[in-house]
């Protein structure tokens, strides 16, 4: 899961990283791994893996189960958890914005989000749902693929084109099959954001899914963030999210944060 310039860098350190990885193969409704599954989803050899939940079953980040031979995330994944999400306080000055665009229109099936980047995810800190959506079910915590979703995309757009660069290195080290297409993507985003001031991802991410994103600096500028719109692609038209939900989040945006756009 580490990237390939990680290697070159005499201050970057491996077992931190490793130690990092473990934690993010836990996915959303998995109870427990055993350390075949972490070594499988992390590419490390079986005994560095051994070594590495046993370290963080000291630390209190993992806790092992001696009748299955599992693991399951400890209370001090938590506590960073929450740590992290009482600090951000842009997702705080988001709600109510993110409750007026969810409630305010004529579709009561649309989620609105917000998000921060995490290598090549975004991973939503704010989830605002209708009542009356019952058809996606994102919540806090969900991660997003950077290059495919809306949201993604919102914050591709706000970066320069070093930055850019790094994270299609980044992609292009995994191994993917779909570089071209998360090229052109990108490149899409950045015309369409400079025409409307909002991308789209209908059925990028995924197929019956339809979204639009703007990015969103924090006041300082010194953090990027994303808010998005979707649903369903039988609940809301690529139509109804561009010309009635596109210049409503666009104004959302503007209203929480005035910092210059850096691209």
């Amino acid at each position: 899961m580490t990237t390939v310039e990680d290697d070159a860098d005499r201050n970057f350190v491996m077992a931190l990283s490793r130690g990092l990885d473990v934690l993010r193969c836990f996915r959303p409704h998995e109870q427990s791994l055993s350390n075949t599954d972490i070594a499988q989803r992390t590419g490390l050899p079986k005994p560095t893996v051994t070594r590495l939940t046993y370290t963080l079953c000291q630390l209190g980040y993992l806790v092992h189960s001696d009748s299955t031979g599992f693991y399951r995330l400890g209370a001090g994944v938590l506590q960073l958890g929450y740590g992290v999400l009482a600090g951000v306080d842009m997702a705080d000055r988001a709600r109510e914005v993110m409750r007026e665009l969810a409630q305010g229109g004529p579709n009561q099936n649309v989620n609105v989000a917000f998000g921060e980047r995490h290598r090549l995810t975004m991973v939503y800190t704010a989830v605002q749902r209708t009542t009356q959506n019952i058809a996606l079910s994102m919540t806090v915590g969900a991660r997003l693929p950077l290059f495919r979703s809306a949201i993604g995309r919102a914050a591709l757009v706000a970066m320069t084109e070093a930055e850019h660069d790094r994270l299609l290195r980044d992609a292009a080290a995994e191994g993917r099959e779909d570089m071209p297409a998360i090229r052109a993507g990108l490149k899409a985003a950045c015309a369409e954001y400079k025409v409307q001031g909002f991308v789209t991802s209908f059925g990028a991410w995924r197929e019956q899914i339809n979204g639009i994103a703007v990015p969103i600096w924090s006041l300082n500028g010194d953090r990027l963030y994303a808010m998005n719109i979707g649903a369903p692609t039988f609940l809301a038209s690529e139509a109804e999210l561009r010309e009635v939900y596109g210049p409503n989040l666009v104004a959302a945006a503007r209203g929480l944060s005035d910092f210059p756009k850096r691209v």
